[in-house]
């Protein structure tokens, strides 16, 4: 009709959709579910690192996503050869990924970390293309005094040993008091036990570092601190273990504030334990730094939440949990600032 006014939805066209190691098929697959059905062309590039899901994405992908929509059994022999145009599958390392983003997309969508997301965005900058960039970042959790110390540490233990820690909203370190760190420890060490057993490296249930450069940088973290439970590496396995690391799960207590494993994001099975006076001062060292992509408060005090909650800026917040908050479809999920 001439007399009318709508806006219509149109596709961008050809969307690049890189994917990182850490959750390789389930954050590449996701992205281009929504992009295709909008219309779009896609381009994925599985990340080199996680070498089985790449090689098993780029050998599956094409044999079932056609042009037509159809399997290629029902094709007509006119269309049976016809190239396949609705997806492609990039392999490459550093290098190949460096040149394929000087190419024009009309839409980048990156998961990975925050010194990778801004080459990408220096690279899509050149062509004016929109970015969606989602990021990693180390998570605080608060432990107040005024906690159920045992349903705490059995679930920042599953939040952060969960996939060998190898998660971007997993609590990356824990604040607490000297009190609280007394109790804390002996509950983290019992909910270690009850979810992976005396032994670890023989549980099914807990994951090793994903590869070798990964693993080295993983073991390097464990001089912060003092090993309060776990410690134990194997290269061969890239285990780092015992009870908090893949190389076993780890917990460091006292660390500096200044440690290595305070500065950088972990992405492995090591959670450090800092004291703290009270939530001013976890508050006060949150603010010193990039804004996270989760932070989590445990506290059977409303008061305590709320006060983190309106002092803090943060992707998402969990009160009492972990994790939980991601997988929820009412809600957005993604970080703010990095």
């Amino acid at each position: 009709q001439l007399d009318s006014a709508f806006i219509r939805k149109d596709p961008y066209g050809v969307v690049l959709i890189i994917a990182p190691w850490n959750y390789p098929v389930h954050l590449l697959l996701v992205p281009p579910i929504g992009a295709i059905a909008a219309g779009n062309c896609v381009v994925v590039k599985p990340s080199e690192i996680s070498r089985n899901a790449e090689r098993l994405v780029a050998e599956t992908l094409p044999r079932y996503l056609d042009e037509a929509g159809e399997p290629a059994e029902a094709t007509s022999p006119s269309t049976a050869t016809a190239p396949r145009d609705c997806s492609a599958v990039g392999t490459a390392g550093v290098e190949e990924t460096t040149r394929l983003l000087e190419n024009k997309f009309d839409y980048i969508f990156f998961t990975g970390s925050p010194s990778v997301g801004r080459i990408v965005t220096a690279a899509a900058a050149k062509h004016l293309t929109p970015v969606t960039l989602e990021l990693g970042g180390k998570n605080p959790c608060y432990v107040s005094d005024t906690c159920d110390v045992q349903n705490v540490a059995r679930r920042v233990a599953w939040g952060r040993f969960f996939n060998a820690g190898q998660t971007c909203i997993a609590p990356d370190y824990v604040f607490c008091s000297v009190e609280m760190q007394e109790k804390l420890l002996p509950a983290l060490r019992e909910a270690i036990t009850e979810f992976f057993g005396s032994n670890p490296r023989e549980s099914p249930d807990f994951g090793h570092i994903v590869g070798d450069k990964q693993f080295c940088r993983v073991q390097a973290l464990l001089g912060s601190g003092h090993v309060a439970i776990g410690g134990q590496t194997d290269a061969e396995q890239r285990y780092v273990g015992a009870w908090l690391l893949p190389a076993a799960p780890t917990v460091p207590a006292d660390v500096r504030r200044d440690d290595a494993a305070t500065q950088e994001e972990i992405l492995g099975p090591i959670l450090p334990v800092l004291t703290v006076s009270g939530a001013d001062d976890a508050i006060a060292f949150m603010d010193a730094r990039e804004r996270p992509l989760a932070l989590y408060v445990s506290s059977s005090r409303k008061k305590v939440v709320n006060g983190v909650l309106e002092r803090t800026r943060s992707g998402g917040f969990c009160a009492n949990a972990t994790l939980v908050h991601m997988p929820l479809p009412s809600l957005p999920f993604g970080g703010t600032g990095t």
